[in-house]
């Protein structure tokens, strides 16, 4: 494709969400309000999302995939001369599949928004605020300025604050404050670690920066230290590491359904890519002495994310089974830093391609969890597992099937996506960089292997407790939202007293559900089934990283 063309899709990617969000705002033109405004709005949303997923299929479809390695679609202008910060756009084979997540994640959650508006103030408000996330994430992704990077991360948490604190469930606004608080004060540390290596090289260009001969041969030993400590904490709050990850449960437990698919989908991406992209290449010395520690903290967040889930699944624990996927996350995003401390290709390979396994699959098992809650009323393993289960598989068999498929993807098991990023990411621990300890990697390689069986050790009781079983739940079933097609129910109200042997059924899968959910379980299988697309994409570019520029 015309590399003009390449430019223009870049950039519209990055600005529509953000046009969209102004839109959002301004009266619905009256031959566009249908049944009313509130509907007008929610359409002008899925309608934004879907134009910006098209631009970014099409940019990944003109993307040069023979020259991976180089940065395409890019754009160069001075913004503020006197800081040398420029608007400098661009992606490669590491940033390209992360753009295109988002934006699928973000147009999946406007349609599924449309048809199940969550609970509270002006879907104005609610469309706004999710492009605002959906631009800031996309900039996040495509910017190569070390402070436009940094405008662009801070961007997505003032909307994912208002999405939780004011369509968010119980306790919203302390997960909310808690969110802010954590992600504000990492990133304020960030901030320091990114000035310290623009003032030092004298530019805040993220490609000179990475390259072996450019203006980072001016940061020594001791900033480039100073920096990825600095700088890592801030990721690291974000990703999120263990022990920096007690906000993370509080925000899942509390957001409504599409805020916790896309901060589980793209926002924690966020953290995990700046290591990849700014950490890895601009101070590999920095990188190479903090590395194993980052290893070891990543392993120790797969064990702990792995008990912490198997607490809350035993019967009588009152688990939430949003908290559950939330801690599984910790450790999930422990293997993709496992991964990346390797400093190997083989590892960070592999965590990129976790990233996007995590992204597809988590995604998915959050859309499940809030339907879930909509169909029952909560999400409280005991009341929704009853005494011997809450038989998912007779009450509402595709919509138990597809909850049972989420939950064997998520553990790994071989031709789903789940799998080869997990896998590449203890190969690249078993035999890591140069100069690092193979018996600490090793160690840290085990601990993630005995994570891998505690993590199907959960999810199979998950499935057991949810999707197996006979009797009702002890709660009265929720009115399910069958949306504008008139594919959902009223499931009729269960007592303890009146439960009978033949269980009443639930609402199945609607129609608009089967239209946000089905991408992600396809693409979980087509990942899972054919690797080599995206690793493809991602090792020549790795290798470069890797490699100084070279």
């Amino acid at each position: 494709m015309n590399p003009t063309a390449l430019q223009i899709l870049l950039a519209a990617v990055v600005v529509l969400p953000l046009l969209g969000a102004a839109g959002a705002l301004l009266p619905p033109p009256p031959g566009l309000r249908g049944r009313s405004p509130d509907q007008a709005v929610l359409r002008h949303g899925v309608t934004v999302t879907g134009a910006v997923l098209a631009a970014s299929i099409a940019l990944a479809a003109g993307f040069d995939h023979d020259h991976p390695a180089r940065m395409q679609a890019t754009t160069d202008i001075s913004w503020i001369p006197a800081l040398d910060i420029r608007i400098h756009l661009g992606i490669d084979g590491i940033s390209l599949p992360l753009v295109v997540l988002t934006a699928l994640l973000t147009f999946l959650c406007a349609l599924y928004s449309y048809f199940h508006m969550p609970k509270g103030p002006s879907p104005k408000a609610f469309v706004a605020l999710l492009l605002v996330l959906e631009a800031g994430t996309l900039a996040t992704f495509a910017v190569l300025d070390l402070m436009l990077f940094f405008l662009a991360f801070e961007m997505v948490l003032i909307p994912m604050y208002f999405l939780i604190a004011r369509w968010g469930g119980a306790q919203k606004q302390a997960a909310a404050w808690k969110f802010i608080l954590y992600t504000l004060l990492g990133s304020v540390v960030m901030l320091l670690g990114l000035l310290l290596i623009g003032v030092t090289s004298g530019t805040f260009d993220m490609v000179a920066l990475a390259t072996d001969n450019g203006p980072k041969s001016q940061l020594s030993h001791t900033v480039q230290l100073l920096a990825v400590l600095a700088i890592g904490i801030g990721l690291a709050v974000k990703a999120p590491m263990w022990p920096l990850h007690s906000w993370l449960p509080d925000a899942h437990t509390a957001a409504p359904t599409v805020g916790s698919v896309l901060l589980a989908g793209v926002l924690l991406k966020m953290g995990t890519y700046g290591f990849v992209r700014i950490a890895l290449p601009i101070a590999p010395e920095g990188m190479h002495t903090f590395a194993p520690y980052l290893a070891a903290l990543a392993a120790i967040g797969i064990i702990y994310g792995s008990l912490a889930c198997l607490a809350l699944v035993r019967k009588g624990a009152k688990g939430d089974l949003k908290r559950l996927i939330a801690y599984s996350s910790v450790g999930h995003m422990g293997f993709v830093l496992l991964g990346i401390a390797s400093l190997t290709p083989t590892g960070v390979n592999g965590a990129l391609f976790a990233n996007i396994a995590h992204g597809l699959i988590t995604g998915l098992l959050f859309f499940l969890v809030g339907a879930l809650k909509d169909r029952y009323g909560t999400t409280d393993l005991d009341s929704l597992a009853g005494e011997t289960g809450a038989a998912l598989y007779g009450r509402a068999p595709r919509f138990g099937g597809l909850l049972a498929f989420g939950a064997v993807a998520s553990l790994g098991i071989p031709g789903l996506a789940g799998f080869w990023g997990e896998m590449l990411a203890m190969f690249g621990a078993f035999r890591p960089a140069e100069g690092l300890s193979r018996p600490a990697f090793l160690t840290f390689m085990v601990m993630a292997g005995l994570g891998t069986l505690l993590t199907a050790a959960y999810l199979l009781l998950v499935v057991r407790r949810v999707c197996m079983g006979g009797s009702l739940p002890h709660v009265a079933p929720a009115t399910a939202s069958g949306g504008a097609d008139g594919a959902g129910a009223s499931a009729e109200a269960a007592t303890p007293e009146a439960a009978a042997p033949a269980a009443p059924l639930i609402p199945d899968i609607a129609r608009y559900e089967y239209a946000a959910w089905t991408p992600l379980a396809a693409l979980t299988v087509l990942a899972g089934l054919w690797p080599a697309a995206l690793l493809g994409l991602t090792d020549p570019a790795v290798q470069q990283l890797l490699g100084g520029g070279k």
